[in-house]
């Protein structure tokens, strides 16, 4: 059984406190996180203090089993969740204490968010998807620029279709097509080969490493796959709340 809140808090005063940070030129900067579930008397701890910086232009994958944290993580990243203790800093101002309007505003414009299941309007062509996602975010696009971005994901013939009419792999690309058509500066994907073949998987992340080696987006990516996270330049093994590795794909 992990620490509770209060035993980690006693832990750093008896140790000091941490000094401040230097300013540099980290995206994110996560500083002693902990999140806590509470349902009723039941306690859950699923990050136990992770310490960890991602830089523009990274392509970080987020490794662990079930349970060790990873989505918690990326959640606290996109500032859709609040750490219960702790800082969640993008370009130097903290998420945990922005209010939900300011979060929401940098959802919008500067992070893209992709999930294993595909937040695609049904009734919605591709095409017009593309230039909603791009609306939301504050970024309009015509229908020139809303077919250019299908292109790039692999789709230019398929505009017109609904995302029923296309297999699994193909609504996860027209998913990240949506994302991207925003411009984001950082793409945060979760688990998004989780229900694709190999073949679909394959293009799918190839997409995502040709969208980081031309436009220097930040990519942080959850997995639990090796061969998925072997696409990154770093990676983070998350255990039980925890980090409990850093390395460089071999």
């Amino acid at each position: 059984m992990g620490m509770t809140i209060a035993e980690h808090s006693r832990r750093r005063t008896i140790a000091g406190p941490r000094a401040a940070p230097e300013a540099d030129d980290a995206l994110f900067r996560l500083t002693d996180v902990i999140r806590v579930y509470r349902e009723e008397d039941v306690e859950t701890i699923a990050l136990r203090g992770i310490n960890l910086t991602v830089q523009p232009g990274e392509f970080l994958a987020i490794m662990g089993r079930s349970g060790s944290g990873k989505s918690t993580l990326l959640n606290l990243l996109a500032g859709s969740d609040r750490p219960t203790a702790g800082r969640v800093q993008f370009r130097g101002r903290d998420l945990a204490t922005a209010d939900e309007e300011v979060r929401t505003a940098i959802r919008g414009r500067e992070i893209g968010i992709v999930y294993q299941s595909q937040n695609l309007a049904p009734m919605l062509s591709l095409e017009e998807n593309v230039r909603l996602a791009a609306w939301l975010a504050g970024r309009p696009l015509d229908l020139p620029g809303a077919r250019l971005a299908l292109e790039r994901a692999g789709l230019g013939p398929r505009g017109g279709h609904r995302p029923a009419q296309l297999s699994g792999g193909e609504q996860q690309r027209a998913a990240l097509g949506c994302v991207l058509a925003a411009r984001p500066a950082v793409l945060l994907a979760d688990e998004i080969t989780g229900e694709l073949d190999h073949k679909s998987a394959d293009v799918v992340l190839q997409l995502v490493q040709d969208t980081h080696a031309a436009d220097g987006t930040t990519i942080v990516l959850v997995t639990h796959n090796e061969e998925v996270a072997a696409r990154a330049d770093r990676i983070v093994e998350l255990r039980d709340g925890l980090i409990a590795a850093e390395r460089r794909p071999r």
